[in-house]
């Protein structure tokens, strides 16, 4: 599939730990936020029916600009897009295990994050929460870069708003959608 990405020796990159800060997540009802996605839609999580799945990435890079060692050296930081790809490429999967809904969501603006899921062809939207108001509502891990406020790397099942299940922390990036497929091949009825 065309946005194909160059994935990076994942030995030499640091491995983020579980600080802990997903342990409250399990069992709560998102709060009723609309979040502007890629595709000009409004998205409320609490909101919608079924099963969704929500991977949250710090921020994708800008095309052709490579990552820089600074960016390398922060444990979790690089791989969002090795993880969108991955999402992307077990998109059909996900939605034969009864996935109704799949999200990217960050810090990133909708601008932005628009042209990265142009370039990647997701076939789902990706959602931003630049005003934090989901992050401090539901005090999702983060960090500080730059200036910048971004989303640690953590994916989130729901069932019809609610958390039932975290991947915590998540590494490798490009790893996470087939540690999703497996839980949910798993956890099938």
């Amino acid at each position: 599939m065309s946005g194909s990405v160059n994935t990076p020796d994942w030995s030499t990159i640091p491995a983020p730990e579980d600080d802990g800060s997903t342990r409250h997540l399990p069992g709560a009802r998102l709060p009723s936020i609309a979040l502007p996605a890629t595709d000009g839609t409004r998205v409320d999580l609490s909101a919608l029916p079924g099963r969704t799945v929500v991977y949250a990435y710090p921020r994708t890079a800008e095309a052709d600009v490579p990552s820089t060692q600074a960016w390398n050296s922060i444990p979790g930081a690089r791989g969002c897009t090795p993880q969108s790809c991955a999402f992307r490429d077990h998109f059909a999967e996900l939605k034969a295990l009864g996935v109704s809904h799949l999200f990217g969501l960050a810090t990133q603006d909708t601008a932005y994050q628009a042209e990265a899921a142009g370039r990647l062809h997701l076939p789902f939207a990706l959602l931003s929460d630049a005003d934090l108001a989901l992050t401090r509502a539901l005090d999702l891990p983060t960090f500080t870069t730059g200036g910048m406020i971004l989303l640690k790397r953590f994916t989130l099942v729901l069932d019809a708003g609610v958390v039932t299940h975290v991947f915590y922390p998540v590494f490798p990036p490009d790893r996470n959608a087939a540690d999703v497929v497996a839980w949910l091949s798993d956890t099938a009825p």
